[in-house]
């Protein structure tokens, strides 16, 4: 058998069976979701302090770790991911400047490696000697990073939807806005240039790129309940500053980012890559980085790029049964 045969048969074996029956209601609020944190710290990391809630007790089976991504975004988007707390301790966390973690709001704290440190300093303060670590976008390029480094802590890694490469993930933008109506893709084409476009028109088109590969569900009434609670549920200075204006541009900090030789370093057999069947992170663009990383991959039906609010019930399902692989 060739690798790509021993993968899907592997990955065969992994997918929660039927899909179909798996799949729960859009927008919904998966059972056993716990909105209250049973732990909650603020973790000293350079430049300041970083939010982190606990679910489920850390003494059991190895935790997991979830990295939101935007760069700006907050750990609200993981909340179903705390039904996972009646088998293991679930980690949800704000990156410095954002939700509830400190926000000194310098550009010198906005850069890879310090958002990096983040994680080990999560995993010290806790005194946590096993753990699986799931990033998701930019918190998959986090994600990288951290399973790139072989750390002996590391039980299991999850690359969801992950920023690999700025350049591959702008020609993907590309193509599926080449996807979209032809007055919504010209609007998108001319709200690149400032000012040419009324801003109301440009957000207007976004969103309608956003609904259809980003996010294809409303959150459920209490998740965003959570979220407008949050000090900050959303840092757009912090998001234009590594990122750009949109999804589908880039013009920040990362507009250069290519982690693509961090994918041979992984350990293939301990790491999955997941990505949504409408996903911005196009899933064929995502199977290629898990070939290079000899991985399993995985795509979540009727989801785009926010799996655990377009398909929890899919999602819960794969990764309980992920998770559980990589603890024996």
């Amino acid at each position: 058998m060739t690798r790509r045969d021993v993968m899907a048969a592997g990955l065969a074996s992994l997918l929660p069976r039927p899909a179909a029956a798996q799949s729960m209601p859009q927008g919904a609020t998966a059972p056993g979701v716990r909105l209250v944190p049973d732990r909650e710290a603020m973790v000293p990391v350079p430049g300041g302090r970083i939010y982190v809630r606990i679910n489920g007790a850390l003494s059991g089976k190895p935790p997991i770790l979830f990295i939101h991504g935007g760069p700006g975004s907050s750990h609200w988007g993981w909340l179903n991911a705390t039904a996972l707390a009646d088998d293991r301790a679930v980690i949800l966390y704000d990156q410095l400047d954002c939700g509830r973690s400190d926000r000194p709001g310098d550009p010198a704290n906005w850069t890879v490696p310090r958002f990096l440190a983040e994680i080990e300093a999560i995993r010290a303060h806790f005194g946590i000697a096993r753990w699986h670590v799931l990033g998701g976008s930019w918190g998959g390029t986090l994600a990288l990073e951290y399973g790139a480094s072989r750390p002996a802590a590391l039980a299991g890694l999850v690359l969801q939807s992950p920023l690999v490469a700025t350049d591959l993930w702008l020609k993907d933008a590309a193509q599926l806005k080449a996807g979209m109506p032809a007055d919504v893709r010209d609007l998108l084409d001319r709200c690149d240039t400032p000012g040419v476009v009324p801003q109301k028109a440009c957000d207007a088109a976004t969103d309608a790129f956003y609904a259809r590969h980003v996010r294809r569900v409303i959150p459920p009434p209490a998740f965003a309940a959570y979220r407008d609670a949050l000090p900050v549920p959303f840092a757009a200075n912090l998001y234009n500053h590594m990122w750009g204006r949109a999804e589908f541009t880039s013009t920040g900090t990362l507009k250069s980012y290519d982690g693509r030789s961090l994918l041979p370093k992984l350990d293939g057999r301990r790491t999955l890559f997941v990505a949504g069947q409408h996903d911005e992170a196009r899933p064929e663009t995502i199977t290629r980085f898990a070939g290079a990383a000899s991985a399993m991959m995985a795509v979540a039906p009727d989801a785009a790029h926010s799996i655990m609010l377009d398909n929890p019930g899919w999602y819960l399902a794969l990764l309980r049964t992920w998770l559980a692989r990589q603890d024996a």
